[in-house]
């Protein structure tokens, strides 16, 4: 195919093509705002534009989106979302409902290449990364099913599905801008979490780049030792390389960080390894997220005991650190936090 994917191109490169066949520059803003706010994804639907230059649009550009392959509901009301890409390479996305919130949770690669050992996702492997259209796409599709099922739109976003936000840096934040643009989507950036496992050098460059979003960082192991077993990433970014990083992230966003931390049971759990944690955390303000485990076949991993994991949060809480154990939803349909391998059932 010799077209390009439109959606890949910012607002400038958008006025630069009416420039280049003699329309007026507000023309690309016309298009923009079909492409992001009204989100349309043919020309014939940009009825303002005249049928010459839809003729020209059609011809020499598309648009490289994601179609829904499957949904699957789970008892407690989150749908997991199957997307197929133009390739046939499939993706997984959650609508996630808790109350006046309704969360999407999006994927940013097809499969993971950085193989935590307790997360499914990561032994499929790296298989690509995907484009910024592939990204937004899969919110539009979770927001139409939640308008559809729960009569309600998206109100949070969050880059935790498959893959490694910070590997696909370029098109995670072209995506993010797109969504947060006043004259597109219009979402505000506080709604917006990047999740990564620590990419210590894209979190500056997210800090460089004033990336308007949430960050969530996923620890789950307080020393080097472990998190090299069970995380191969520590062996390139270590905690001491991750922590320098979020210092630096925090100086200057001023953004309160938060700290995804999966609790397995007699592995990471016990009160020395809050104390660990507790001191990882002293260099930077944040909130703790402690994670309840979701097994999978392929893990020899088990969820700690709820005792346990409410000691853990009162160690961490008589350190005066802000706590919430999160407890995963969409597992009996494979849709909890790591659950996310294309799973058919």
């Amino acid at each position: 195919m010799n077209k390009q994917d439109i959606l890949s191109l910012d607002i400038s490169e958008i006025k630069k093509i009416c420039t280049d066949c003699g329309e007026k520059t507000f023309r690309a803003q016309q298009i923009y705002q079909w492409i992001w706010k009204n989100r349309v994804r043919s020309f014939s639907e940009m009825t303002n534009l005249s049928a010459e230059f839809r003729t020209f649009l059609e011809t020499h550009y598309y648009f490289k989106t994601v179609s829904v392959l499957s949904t699957q509901k789970s008892k407690d009301k989150s749908i997991k979302i199957a997307f197929q890409l133009e390739d046939k390479q499939i993706i997984e996305g959650v609508l996630i409902p808790s109350g006046k919130r309704i969360t999407a949770c999006i994927s940013s690669q097809v499969g993971c290449g950085l193989h935590c050992t307790f997360c499914a996702t990561g032994s499929l492997g790296s298989i690509r990364n995907i484009s910024v259209g592939e990204i937004t796409d899969q919110l539009f599709h979770i927001d139409e099913i939640s308008q559809n099922t729960y009569q309600q739109s998206v109100t949070n976003i969050v880059y935790m599905g498959m893959g490694e936000p910070l590997l696909n840096y370029d098109a995670v934040l072209a995506s993010v801008n797109r969504l947060t643009d006043v004259n597109g989507t219009g979402i505000s950036p506080t709604r917006i979490t990047i999740s990564t496992v620590g990419v210590a050098d894209n979190i500056k460059k997210l800090a460089d780049d004033n990336c308007p979003c949430n960050l969530a960082v996923s620890i789950h192991f307080p020393d080097d030792a472990r998190r090299n077993t069970y995380m191969p990433i520590n062996k390139k970014f270590n905690l001491s390389t991750l922590s320098e990083s979020l210092s630096y992230y925090h100086q200057k966003t001023n953004k309160r960080i938060s700290i995804e931390y999966t609790l397995l049971k007699n592995v990471n759990d016990s009160l020395d390894d809050a104390s660990l944690l507790g001191h990882f955390t002293k260099r930077f303000p944040v909130k703790i997220n402690l994670i309840e485990y979701n097994p999978h076949p392929a893990s020899p991993f088990q969820p700690s005991d709820a005792h346990v994991r409410e000691n853990f949060a009162a160690f961490l809480e008589r350190l005066n650190l802000i706590v919430t154990i999160r407890y995963s939803k969409g597992k009996d349909i494979d849709a909890a936090c790591g659950q996310l391998a294309k799973k058919k059932r």
